[in-house]
Parts: C-alpha cells; sequence; structure tokens
C-alpha cells in the first residue's frame, strides 16, 4: 500500500528584502557577548495571526514600507555575522536588511489553529526555516514571513536568530514595527545596553554549567545534529482550567507564592518523567525575563539561565514540591556561563534550550502587543529550533478575548515523547 504523499497548505512562497532607509550601522563591528554566542545554533519563531477585519485591503506594500524606518532603530537586525581574526563571530552593521517572504494558505485561521491543537503543530510553516551559514556573511539575522489566509485572514511570521536576543527582545522589536506603522514612531533611537556579567556568585555551582552542553563542531552551518526527529505540539489551557488546577493542588496560602508558569512547569516535569518510568530528567533549565524593561532598548540575551535539581523522586513527588523547587531552589548560571566562554571553549559549540529539558516562561512577554489597524492578533504562538533531545516547554500568555489568564503550552520533544507526553497529561490532567 502506497501512503499518501502529504501536501504542505502553505504554497507560493516569494521572497523579497528590505533595508534600512538611511545608513545606520556605519558599517561598524558590533561585538557579541558570551551569551549571545551561547545561542547562536538556536532560532525563534513567532506567529501572530490576524482576523480578515485587520488587514482588509492592505497590500504587502503597506507591510514593508514601515519597515524601511523601523530597520533604522534596530540595525543589529540588519547586519550579517563575520568572524574576527581569532574566529571569534560578530555583527557587521552593513544594512544588509531582513529577508520578506510572501505565502498563501489553503486553509482559514480557524482551521488552521483547530488543527494545530488536534495534532503536531504546523506553526513552523508560517514562519521561514531559517539557518545561518554556510555562507555566514550573506545569511540574513531576520526573516518575516506574510501568509495570506483563505479566509481573508493573515499571519505574520517571525523568524529571528537568537544570537541577536532573546524572545522577549523579538516580541518587542516586532511590536515596535506595529507602532511604526500606526504613525507612533519613536522620538529617540534605541538604547544599546549589553548586559552586565552576571553577580551571581560562580561558586553557587562548582565547575561547568549544566544548562550548556557542548556538541560536535558545525563550521559556518549553525544548527546543531539531533539524534532523534523532533515534534511540536501546542494547547491551550483556559483560565478556568488553570485555575481548577491551581486550586487542586495549592493550599489556598501558597496560591500567592507560586506562578503558574512554576505549577505548569512541575506538572510537564512530573507528567514526563512518569512517562519515562522515572529514568530523568532530575535537572531542569528555567529560563527566566530578568525582570529588564525592554521598550526602547536594542536586542539582547538577556534571560537568567538557572538550574533545578530534584533530590527525590520526581515521579512520585508532590507537584506542590516540585513548583516549590522550581520557584525557591533556582541557581543562576549567566555567570559560569560568561566565565567559560571567555576561555578555551570561546570557539566551541553549544546548545541551551533541549541540553536539559528546557522550560522558558514567557508569560510576561507582550505578543498581544502587535497592533495592525489598531487590531490585535486572535492567537500568537512562539518555538524554538535547534533543540536538543531532552526538549523544551515554552509557557505563553492565552489570547486577550479571554483576558490573557489562561496559557498556551508549546513543547518542543522527541516525537515519539510527544505522543506519551500527550497522552499522560490527558489523562491525569485533562488538558493537551
Amino acid at each position: 500500500m502506497v501512503s499518501a504523499v502529504w501536501e504542505s497548505p502553505v504554497w507560493g512562497q516569494r521572497l523579497s528584502s528590505v533595508v534600512p532607509a538611511k545608513v545606520t550601522g556605519d558599517n561598524k563591528d558590533f561585538e557579541l557577548t558570551n551569551m549571545d554566542l551561547a545561542m547562536k545554533l538556536h532560532y525563534i519563531k513567532g506567529v501572530y495571526f490576524f482576523q480578515n477585519e485587520a488587514v482588509q485591503g492592505l497590500s504587502v506594500h503597506d507591510l514593508k514600507e514601515p519597515m524601511f524606518l523601523w530597520l533604522e532603530f534596530c540595525f543589529t537586525a540588519s547586519g550579517r555575522i563575520r568572524r574576527s581574526e581569532t574566529g571569534r563571530p560578530f555583527i557587521k552593521c552593513n544594512d544588509g536588511g531582513v529577508r520578506i517572504v510572501e505565502a498563501n494558505c489553503d486553509k482559514t485561521i480557524d482551521e488552521w489553529v483547530a488543527t494545530s491543537n488536534n495534532n503536531q503543530s504546523l506553526d513552523h510553516l508560517l514562519a521561514y526555516n531559517q539557518v545561518l551559514g554556510p555562507d555566514l556573511g550573506f545569511s540574513p539575522l531576520v526573516f518575516v514571513q506574510f501568509t495570506w489566509f483563505k479566509c481573508g485572514g493573515m499571519s505574520v511570521g517571525l523568524s529571528w536568530a537568537h544570537i541577536l536576543g532573546d524572545a522577549f527582545s523579538a516580541s518587542a522589536l516586532i511590536n515596535l514595527w506595529g507602532q511604526i506603522m500606526a504613525g507612533r514612531v519613536p522620538s529617540k533611537p534605541l538604547q544599546l545596553l549589553r548586559p552586565k556579567k552576571s553577580e551571581s556568585p560562580i561558586t553557587s555551582i562548582p565547575g561547568k554549567p549544566f544548562s550548556l552542553k557542548k556538541v560536535d563542531p558545525v563550521g559556518d552551518s549553525w544548527l546543531p545534529a539531533n539524534n532523534r526527529k523532533m515534534g511540536t505540539h501546542s494547547f491551550h489551557i483556559s483560565a478556568k482550567k488553570l485555575h481548577h488546577m491551581v486550586s487542586t493542588i495549592c493550599h489556598p496560602s501558597q496560591t500567592d507564592n507560586i506562578t503558574h508558569f512554576e505549577i505548569l512547569s512541575a506538572i510537564i516535569w512530573q507528567s514526563l518523567s512518569k512517562t519515562r518510568e522515572d529514568s530523568g530528567p532530575r535537572i531542569v533549565t528555567i529560563c527566566a525575563n530578568n525582570s529588564l524593561i525592554r521598550e526602547n532598548e536594542m536586542p539582547s540575551n538577556g534571560m537568567t539561565l538557572s538550574t533545578v535539581k530534584a533530590d527525590f523522586s520526581v515521579s512520585k513527588g508532590e507537584i506542590v514540591e516540585l513548583a516549590k523547587l522550581i520557584a525557591e531552589k533556582r541557581m543562576p548560571e549567566n555567570g559560569l556561563i560568561e566565565e567559560m566562554l571567555q576561555g578555551n571553549e570561546e570557539r566551541s559549540d553549544f546548545i541551551v534550550y533541549g541540553a536539559n529539558l528546557t522550560f522558558v516562561d514567557m508569560e510576561e512577554a507582550d505578543l498581544y502587543g502587535l497592533e495592525v489597524k489598531g487590531k490585535k492578533p486572535v492567537f500568537v504562538n512562539y518555538i524554538i529550533n535547534g533543540v536538543g533531545d531532552e526538549g523544551t516547554v515554552l509557557i505563553l500568555p492565552s489570547p486577550e478575548k479571554e483576558g490573557g489568564d489562561g496559557k498556551i503550552v508549546t513543547i518542543i520533544l522527541p516525537e515519539d515523547r510527544v505522543e506519551k507526553l500527550k497522552n499522560m497529561l490527558e489523562k491525569e490532567w485533562n488538558i493537551a
């Protein structure tokens, strides 16, 4: 029996470029921090869905025109990777521009979101599959994809090289594009605030950082090789369902000290451990915002990386104890990473996401701050590319039509683990 050939619902891709309206970077060399280099094999993808009334009458020219001014404010996004004489990468601010992708989709937005919730997510088709290299000097750091659906709606897909900045920076910059499109142009340039060296005590975790994993050298093709085929699944937890879960797990006196992110991370950590018959993981990585204001700033990798270690059976422990462990026993590792990449490992290649099971806290990200013609997106999702075999879980705010109190959970794991985790979450929590 011959299996049916799968046909992508997204077709007709057309590529073009947008550069700043005037010379911005003066062809300067923009030095990358050690945290930037730690993220160089990872890519961020954000997809924003807008209904017909938000984009009706808009042309691609209308969407691209504000980008010329937008890129004046964020000149690093228009640059290209170069290497110094020592081999250390930096960004040449040469106004090379960002790449624009136009595409069409045979589904409606409602059909697309329903399909993604019931099966493995297809959102990666709506944000260009970006990899830096092998010609690093010609590889754009940013792609923006406009996909038109048969209902008249549109998605904006952002593909962002993580070496530029973290997901908070990426979402803040795409929000700035929307502001400029609406005529709200910043009165002054974005501030270039390079993260200070971490003040967390190096002695807090002896040895090398647990959140970083060395991989085989990739040369100038910046994407790590996976040992297993990875799958992506996203699901929605309503505010009502989330409230019920929290009240079931926590005593009322505990709810002020434990966040929804910590509760959901604990549930997924334990559920995954059960599917692995308690063979792990005992150490997880937490990636969280450092509470710095990101508006009016150039992109940076300013998120705090911490590790949490459980010295008890994760599959048999109490969810509330795991959540408290995540809340109270995080060991920051930014300082360790900075120290490690200052030494002999400067030219080595590493991964962060999926080195351990990695939980990314995007609860506070302003994902619904992007507006088109005064309308906010009806749904937003983010994923990470270049994830290692241990997997990554992103916890995002839900659509604002629900008050933003629910959550979107996006899981990136080896395909067989995705299915096992979905079954466990459905069985024990009636989610996924």
